[in-house]
């Protein structure tokens, strides 16, 4: 990577959970597996790959990467072992879309990275750092205040459902504070979402006022004790040490250790056949033809990919927040052994491979699960997101 790039890094993990309560909901006619989210996610990937200059964003991508969340047990579990302990099951229409927008991402041919030990959040602040050295720009698609912390001159966020750019300047608007101190502000305010204590009491707009008035979050614990309202001072002196250790759950980590080097992340052309095929098996029609003419695909050439579904646990353990449990095995249809998949399988930092490496597929007999999958519930509303939230993950 060199000055003039611009690296976008979309937070999987988070937006499939906002496209989730944002998007009506879709199921695929042919078996009924819900797919709205994955619909979301396919048409934000392709308007980012095929027409981000078009967009709010207003450049091209030369390197992209979408991050996912691996696991729960992190080190932030270490720090305290409550993080995130409150978090509910994801709906059960939601969970067998985990997997699919992995696969969605292999078919678009993108770089798709997780690690095991660190949020999808910590990945994004190493790639932002390492692009930043290298001369680079940055767009981080995602509005999750928790990553507000990274922008600055060179980074910036994008929601791609509101089609808004989010810099400095909108950072302050919605939270009183620079970027630099939204790390501070949310040790004060904690987060009911990840189960962040904080410091009881005290919202944005007071912790806004605090960072003022006081200038951090180690100047206002060493000078407590000089605040007029007697509540508001005890209450800050009586839960320092939940402020401290709020901060260390809510700072990212920007050295990742082992991740895959930035030039693995350069923006490939599309493979129009390979991602009109998985489109074609999701069934979306719309977005099938759209990706065709700007391809050059032949839609009634090209047979439908074959995309295993996962449900239960394994399904939901990365991104939900709990534990990555054993395999039962996906459902759908396998392809004959040993025979090439068209699609790249994800990354996992840390156990060999590369971005760009390539699988075969295990035998059928290998993976077809003990039992059918339960029928997919259908509803025709979505419950709201939490209100302390952005998306959850």
């Amino acid at each position: 990577m060199k000055k003039g790039d611009h690296l976008f890094l979309v937070d999987g993990s988070g937006y499939i959970f906002r496209a989730y309560h944002a998007l009506p909901p879709l199921t695929r006619k042919s078996d009924g597996v819900p797919v709205g989210a994955v619909a979301g996610f396919c048409a934000m990937l392709w308007k980012m790959v095929k027409d981000a200059r078009d967009t709010n964003v207003g450049v091209t991508p030369t390197h992209f990467a979408v991050i996912f969340d691996y696991s729960s047990k992190t080190f932030r579990k270490d720090i305290y072992p409550d993080y995130k302990a409150n978090r509910p099951p994801p709906p059960a229409d939601l969970v067998p879309q985990f997997g699919l927008i992995r696969e969605a991402t292999k078919a678009f041919d993108l770089p798709c990275i997780e690690k095991d030990g660190y949020e999808a959040d910590d990945l994004i602040a190493t790639y932002a750092r390492l692009a930043r050295e290298a001369g680079g720009d940055v767009t981080i698609i995602s509005s999750d205040k928790d990553l507000m912390q990274l922008v600055g001159p060179k980074v910036a966020m994008y929601d791609g459902m509101k089609d808004k750019q989010i810099g400095v300047p909108e950072v302050i608007e919605k939270w009183g504070v620079a970027p630099e101190k939204m790390v501070d502000l949310q040790a004060l305010t904690g987060d009911s979402v990840d189960n962040v204590p904080g410091v009881p009491g005290i919202g944005p707009k007071t912790a806004a006022q605090l960072l003022d008035e006081y200038g951090d979050l180690d100047t206002l614990l060493a000078r407590a004790g000089e605040i007029k309202q007697e509540k508001r001072r005890q209450t800050i002196l009586d839960n320092r040490d939940k402020a401290l250790m709020s901060r260390q759950l809510v700072r990212l980590m920007d050295n990742v250790p082992d991740v895959p080097p930035l030039d693995g992340l350069t923006l490939q052309p599309a493979d129009g056949p390979r991602l009109v095929a998985f489109l074609k098996a999701m069934e979306f029609n719309s977005l099938t033809r759209r990706v065709a003419e700007d391809t050059g695909a032949v839609v009634a050439d090209i047979e439908p990919a074959v995309v295993p579904v996962e449900w239960g646990e394994r399904a939901h353990g990365p991104d939900a927040g709990g534990e990555k449990p054993p395999s039962p095995g996906p459902s759908g249809h396998l392809l004959p052994q040993g025979e090439k998949i068209g699609v790249r399988p994800s990354l996992l930092v840390g156990e060999g491979g590369s971005p760009r490496s390539g699988g075969v597929r295990t035998p059928p007999h290998a993976l077809r699960p003990p039992a059918p999958p339960p029928p997919w519930p259908k509803r025709s509303t979505r419950p709201p997101m939490p209100a302390s939230a952005t998306p959850e993950r």
